[in-house]
């Protein structure tokens, strides 16, 4: 039988007082979303007498929080793919082939990090709202549109994937490669088939943050928008706060509904994140 030590009793104490600190805010919030109004005040830390579900079909419906939704999933999904392969292949680019200039490269895409997309939210809608592309079909605008939000969306995603896919491609095996160029594989099948698997760990955690950052982003679709329809959902949770009253149970309703999918997608992946992350930090 194992001994259990006063330095161990400790730390499961400090992690248990952890976990107690991040999860007991959000039972709370999912507790008083099916509370009254009344009741929040008179009762705000107790179990709901009657369970109000009416809270979350009044958010779904009326505060449209079911069209925000399908906005946010198809920016989210849209920025995530294309960001993610255009910011692997760089990443590859960069840390595998030799053309003079790749530290300048990478030094080129960190400075974006640098840039808060809030410093050039104006430039960029003073840009986007003279642009348009006219087809005999249909005509596209960049103002007022998704495809507006979703281009700085992955612009400013770009930049860390890049960092962090970097050193996974510099980490893997030099005859990995060299024994595929010898078999004959071009350079986009060594991407594809080799380069691109080994690397799954470091897209799940880069994946997962651009992710949360483009879920949780609220300025520039507020700025970029105004059409109710194409809100995102950080934009239509505003929505339930007004200037001189405010609905708490239908508020709260309405933030389960916006975090309960990226405690999803974080729960389905949490093992790959893990693992990415502590690859990371091993190999530097």
């Amino acid at each position: 039988m194992k001994k259990i030590t006063l330095s161990k009793v400790i730390i499961y104490i400090v992690l248990t007082i952890i976990a107690v600190l991040y999860v007991a805010p959000l039972v709370w919030i999912v507790l008083v979303s099916f509370k009254t109004n009344a009741e929040v005040f008179s009762n705000p830390f107790g179990l709901p007498q009657v369970w109000q579900l009416g809270n979350y079909i009044f958010a779904w419906t009326k505060g449209k929080l079911g069209i925000a939704l399908w906005n946010s999933v198809f920016v989210c999904v849209f920025t995530l793919a294309v960001s993610l392969l255009l910011g692997a292949m760089a990443a590859f680019g960069i840390a595998r082939m030799r053309f003079g200039f790749n530290n300048a490269t990478l030094t080129y895409f960190m400075i974006g990090m640098m840039v808060p997309v809030h410093c050039v939210l104006i430039p960029l809608f003073v840009m986007f709202s003279k642009m348009k592309i006219k087809t005999p079909l249909f005509e596209i605008r960049f103002t007022n549109s998704l495809i507006g939000i979703i281009i700085p969306y992955i612009t400013f995603a770009l930049p860390m994937t890049i960092f962090i896919l970097v050193g996974f491609f510099r980490s893997m095996p030099g005859e990995l490669f060299e024994a595929a160029c010898i078999d004959g594989c071009s350079i986009y099948k060594i991407f594809f088939s080799i380069a691109l698997p080994l690397s799954k760990t470091g897209i799940f955690v880069t994946g997962m943050m651009s992710f949360v950052n483009t879920w949780n982003e609220l300025l520039v679709s507020m700025v970029f928008i105004s059409d109710p329809e194409k809100k995102t959902l950080p934009v239509t949770l505003t929505y339930f706060v007004g200037p001189y009253a405010t609905n708490y149970v239908q508020m709260f309703a309405a933030i389960v509904i916006a975090v309960v999918p990226t405690i999803i997608v974080y729960s389905i992946f949490s093992n790959q994140i893990v693992e990415g992350l502590t690859a990371g930090a091993v190999k530097g």
